[in-house]
């Protein structure tokens, strides 16, 4: 049964603020029609703080999207290598045990992708597969999760590496000016993360069923405008009520397993923002408490796109308080309208281990980013890791 292990994150080190944010919105768009309808939009996301790859006036500085995109792949190479190192670590393996990279990022274009530059550069062995998603948006972490789970069926005792990378900041267009760019412009942030599925042994969620659901007929709901200055983020009001259309899939791939979803030990799901967690608690007759990572991701780091469920799992395996056995589900929601669900049952111990395992110090330090409109003007000077 493939586990998926204990994920590595870092956020940068600039910081912006919810009151820095409302600062700056205030100021840059001063006579925008709709600015006070944009205010109370950022402020009841629930965001508090995020975290760029740039200060905040590089962030909102726009050199073009040949420079941006350097800065991306820049970016990616300096910060993904120790975050995967430690996935590894957690996983207790080399880059030398992985059969395959599952690469998500939707801030940023490389090619070949960055999966061809890690196995090059930090011993992956020369047949490591690779599998670079880019176009799944926010949904992207859970289908890195379902397909790695594919592939350990496939290929019993393989291990598979995911590695989210998301500079939202680098997607910043000052020229979009509709309140849905405003509103993204105080909610995501930047992040990057790594988890190891295991195909066997590993401590962690021990992946049972995967599934996926598209919402038809909103294919442009959420999605990009490719033009001369990079992604333009498009986002459609209607958005905040996909969970009506989203949490009866949800159900269904729990009922299918003979499962209540309602009644499961942990839920891991993206944080698109308070509505969409509020809904879910509607819909699936559940408590605020039972997305508390994922809020405090969301509060703590913004929407950090693919990498929002591997946050909040890290958050869960801080706490260290699961029951051994519990059912639990992984859910990440993006473009399509699309929904990529994994269930699960918590491990503490590796199946196949017949020693006690070696405590492990838990690392407290983290990284925070930011979003395309959203810049920093806070800075610790340096990086932080989780």
């Amino acid at each position: 049964m493939a586990t998926l292990c204990r994920p590595a994150i870092a956020v940068p080190e600039h910081v912006i603020t919810l009151d820095e944010t409302l600062d700056l919105a205030r100021g840059l768009h001063a006579g925008h029609p709709q600015l006070a309808l944009a205010l109370r939009l950022i402020e009841n996301t629930g965001v508090r703080t995020r975290h760029l790859v740039q200060p905040i006036e590089e962030t909102l500085r726009h050199p073009g999207f040949t420079t941006r995109n350097a800065v991306y792949e820049r970016e990616a190479k300096q910060r993904v290598p120790e975050v995967v190192e430690r996935a590894l670590g957690y996983a207790e393996l080399s880059a030398r045990d992985i059969d395959l990279i599952v690469y998500v990022s939707c801030t940023g274009f490389m090619m070949p992708s960055l999966t061809a530059w890690l196995i090059n550069t930090m011993g992956f062995r020369s047949d490591t597969r690779q599998v670079p998603i880019a176009q799944l948006g926010c949904a992207a972490g859970g289908a890195a999760v379902n397909r790695a789970h594919d592939f350990c069926r496939a290929y019993p005792g393989s291990n598979v590496l995911i590695v989210a990378c998301e500079f939202c900041s680098l997607c910043y267009q000052p020229t979009d000016l509709g309140v849905g760019s405003l509103l993204s412009n105080g909610l995501f942030g930047d992040a990057v993360a790594a988890a190891v599925v295991r195909g066997r042994g590993g401590c962690g969620v021990h992946i049972e069923r995967n599934g996926s659901h598209l919402v038809p007929g909103t294919e442009d709901w959420i999605s990009y405008g490719v033009k001369d200055t990079g992604f333009h983020f498009q986002l459609d009001k209607r958005v905040p009520g996909t969970m009506e259309m989203l949490a009866p899939a949800l159900r269904e791939l729990a009922t299918a397993h003979s499962w209540d979803v309602s009644g499961l030990g942990f839920y891991i799901v993206h944080a698109g923002g308070p509505r969409i967690l509020d809904d879910l608690c509607h819909y699936l007759d559940l408590e605020p408490a039972a997305f508390r990572f994922s809020r405090a991701t969301l509060t703590e780091r913004g929407n950090i796109a693919s990498a929002v469920v591997f946050d909040a799992l890290a958050r869960l395996f801080e706490e260290g308080a699961v029951a051994e056995g519990a059912q639990g589900l992984i859910a990440g929601f993006g473009p399509g309208i699309t929904a990529e669900i994994s269930l699960g049952t918590w491990a503490g111990a590796p199946l196949e281990a017949t020693i006690p395992r070696r405590p492990r110090a838990i690392e407290t330090a983290e990284l925070t980013l930011a979003h395309p409109a959203v810049p920093l003007l806070r800075s610790t000077g340096t990086t932080i890791t989780e």
